[in-house]
């Protein structure tokens, strides 16, 4: 195969980040035509149609998709091996790139991971968001050094990657203020009939829950089911219905949302694990989430 031809990656890349040629065209002062003429040379090079069309907008196409994040990469160590080039000194940060599946607290992800930069030594971090299975894919081809997740590898999966426990909470349910005072009595039996959010099916605590609720004779009103928990608390502070979310972090989630505490339980608890291609830990920032997980 021909080597690729990095002008037009980086035309292509261009052209990805603005959306259309035009606007890509004035950033590299360029004119439009030998920009599109440019993209039709590398499409035709690489036999992949990159772009697909929609109206005005120029929309990836799948395998576009793919090669938007190569280049994303390549041209970022670009950028950094120029700074290094100017300043004459080498490079003194390490890239850290982990998986955060969309179902864990943003507050609880940033609560795990910031201890890696408060290290002496220099991380850059870069945290990507996906379901687990597509965090998973990515971590088996090197793309990702640790996925951070609620549920463990299940047994016999394909992915050659080991769980590290990292901490697991009890759950605190929130309300607005109004709401929590009125059903603080006799919790948790306060909760049937009330209003209630609940996590969406891909977490792995709404099982736990709704067991739970079966165990305590408890029959909420459910509303709404939420995969993104921040838009569930957002529904939950206009006063839309009682939810639920990790006992350590209930502090953040009263402060950030002005909610009340309803309640605690211990009965159902949300574990939290962190998934790395390394059976035995090395990488030094993901032995610094650990260690730090530990002990708190």
């Amino acid at each position: 195969m021909t080597p690729i031809n990095y002008n037009h990656l980086y035309y292509f890349y261009t052209v990805a980040i603005e959306g259309s040629i035009t606007k890509a065209s004035s950033n590299l002062h360029l004119t439009p035509q030998t920009i599109s003429g440019q993209i039709t040379t590398f499409e035709t090079q690489i036999g992949v149609k990159l772009f697909e069309r929609q109206g005005k907008k120029l929309i990836l196409s799948e395998m576009g998709h793919l090669i938007y994040d190569y280049a994303q990469e390549i041209f970022q160590l670009g950028g950094e091996l120029k700074k290094v080039i100017l300043s004459k000194e080498p490079a003194r940060w390490t890239t850290f790139t982990v998986g955060v599946a969309g179902v864990i607290p943003k507050v609880m992800a940033y609560q795990l991971l910031n201890p890696v930069l408060l290290m002496n030594e220099s991380i850059r971090l870069i945290c990507k968001e996906g379901d687990q299975e597509s965090l998973l894919a990515e971590l088996a081809v090197n793309r990702l050094d640790l996925v951070l997740t609620d549920q463990p590898l299940q047994m016999g999966s394909r992915v050659k990657a080991y769980n590290h426990h990292l901490t697991e909470s009890g759950f605190t349910f929130f309300a607005t203020k109004s709401l929590a005072l009125n059903c603080q009595n006799d919790f948790p039996h306060s909760l049937n009939g009330q209003p209630f959010l609940l996590q969406g099916k891909n977490t792995a605590v709404k099982q736990r829950l709704s067991d739970w609720f079966d165990k305590n004779h408890i029959s909420p009103n459910i509303v709404a089911e939420f995969d993104d928990s921040a838009l569930m608390k957002s529904f939950g502070q206009e006063g839309y219905g009682i939810f639920t979310a990790p006992t350590l972090i209930e502090k953040t989630i009263v402060s950030r949302y002005h909610v009340g505490i309803i309640g605690r339980t211990d009965d159902f608890k949300e574990h939290y694990y962190v998934i790395s291609p390394e059976r035995k830990l090395k990488h030094p920032a993901i032995l610094e989430i650990v260690n730090a997980a530990v002990k708190n």
